[in-house]
């Protein structure tokens, strides 16, 4: 049985974890979620950045009596990109996740243009575009339309800055899995050279959530 600390992606919650904790609860391993990282949330004056993001991860590996295994979603491999070297992390999982080399940012990653699905307002945050039908191809065109609005209808603002905010990708002490979203684009299969093994789900970018059992299952063999 092993520790899990499950970090979500930008513009979500803890909450997108939840199909999956409860799937690894089940099976006997032992799982704590990050609720809300502080680059994302309705406030648009109270959002951090990557590194207000690392520290909150930080307190919560501190917390911890057992090395965990560390998983990121999508934003949340910038995250927990930053804990590489950190005593109580064993393992990592990049579940579709940005894995930034040291100085390259989000946005570096992302071809230093933001995705169309990605609405810059003028207080200094990110929002999910209000067009749906782009919303749900961008994010989630795996599950049917309404669970898709359900899904969108949770996303928070995220903070530009964090977007910005260069890595400081500290070198890595512990083994590394990349888990692929086989609909996705190249862009993962690119990152995941970088990993020290590859599982490939057939889902979207919300593969959590449109594939529970499976990523799961795929979390549950490390």
């Amino acid at each position: 049985m092993s520790d899990y600390l499950l970090v979500h992606g930008g513009f979500g919650g803890g909450w997108v974890w939840n199909e999956v904790a409860e799937r690894l609860t089940k099976a006997g391993h032992r799982v704590r979620v990050v609720d809300q990282l502080p680059s994302a949330g309705t406030d648009p004056g109270s959002l951090g950045d990557l590194s207000a993001d690392a520290d909150c991860v930080r307190r919560g590996l501190e917390k911890v009596d057992e090395p965990v295994v560390l998983v990121g979603h999508s934003y949340g491999g910038m995250v927990i990109t930053e804990l590489a070297d950190h005593p109580k992390v064993h393992h990592s999982v990049y579940l579709t996740a940005l894995w930034p080399q040291r100085g390259q940012s989000a946005l570096t990653l992302m071809g230093d243009v933001f995705p169309i699905s990605f609405v810059q307002r003028d207080d200094g945050t990110l929002q999910i575009t209000d067009d749906f039908e782009l919303a749900w191809a961008a994010f989630c065109d795996d599950v049917d339309q309404d669970s898709a609005q359900r899904m969108l209808s949770r996303f928070v603002l995220q903070s530009a800055s964090s977007a910005t905010a260069p890595s400081t990708a500290p070198d890595r002490t512990h083994p590394t899995t990349y888990m692929i979203a086989a609909e996705e684009t190249d862009a993962s299969v690119a990152a995941a050279a970088n990993a020290d093994f590859v599982v490939r789900l057939p889902a979207a970018h919300m593969v959590q959530l449109s594939r529970p059992d499976e990523s799961a299952e795929a979390l549950g063999r490390i």
